[in-house]
């Protein structure tokens, strides 16, 4: 459903400089995101990060995350969850209210990319870039646990590209205890065990104990 609204501001901004670059971090690689991708025919970089190594190096734990770059390879937005949001909390009660969550993420997407429209027109002078200070503020100080986590995921995902389902069973249980609030080990390891498994009833019941707790951060915009 991103995809296209992607391409589509990529395709009105690039003569400006600007370039969207999208990666799928999926841990059963082309298989999985290639249907999306190719439904999008996008003209920018698409990746497919199967070792998660852009959610290690920029400290993302829910997808999708979103990070703005400027000219100089400096981090201006390091960690947004863009415009997704909370509408899809409620999608499996009953009487859940379909075209409700579909205005409101037509609103968040509309403020959203009018925020990085603003961005590429006026630099540093837009109110949506982060001075140096809040940057430092919004980045997660270093945390072995978090290190460690990474490493039992990889681990994981390893082991199952082998085959050997029970050992990449037991590093991603360990990733996921190391890290419990990283929704990427969580449901790309459920995608990993079983088909289907990452949008099943043990993802909606972690999603219903948040209770009031947001699933993704939310920053101002």
């Amino acid at each position: 459903m991103d995809l296209p609204v992607w391409q589509a501001l990529h395709e009105e901004l690039q003569e400006r400089g600007f370039t969207v670059m999208t990666v799928a971090m999926d841990s059963g690689g082309a298989a999985d995101a290639r249907q999306w991708i190719e439904a999008a025919k996008p003209t920018h970089p698409s990746l497919i990060d199967i070792q998660h190594v852009v959610a290690e190096l920029y400290d993302w734990v829910n997808v999708p995350s979103n990070a703005w770059i400027d000219e100089e390879g400096r981090l201006v937005r390091p960690n947004d969850p863009g415009f997704a949001g909370e509408y899809f909390r409620g999608m499996m009660e009953p009487g859940f209210d379909f075209k409700a969550m579909m205005a409101e993420y037509g609103r968040m997407r509309d403020g959203y990319l009018d925020a990085v429209r603003d961005w590429v027109a006026n630099g540093p002078a837009s109110r949506w870039a982060l001075t140096a200070d809040q940057l430092r503020e919004r980045i997660a100080a270093p945390n072995p646990d978090h290190a460690r986590a990474r490493a039992w995921f990889r681990l994981g995902t390893l082991l199952h590209e082998e085959g050997r389902r029970d050992g990449a069973q037991a590093a991603f249980a360990e990733a996921k205890r190391l890290r419990p609030e990283s929704w990427t080990f969580k449901r790309q390891a459920w995608h990993l065990e079983e088909a289907g498994k990452s949008g099943g009833p043990e993802f909606w019941a972690e999603v219903k104990a948040l209770g009031d707790r947001p699933y993704y951060p939310r920053h101002e915009l």
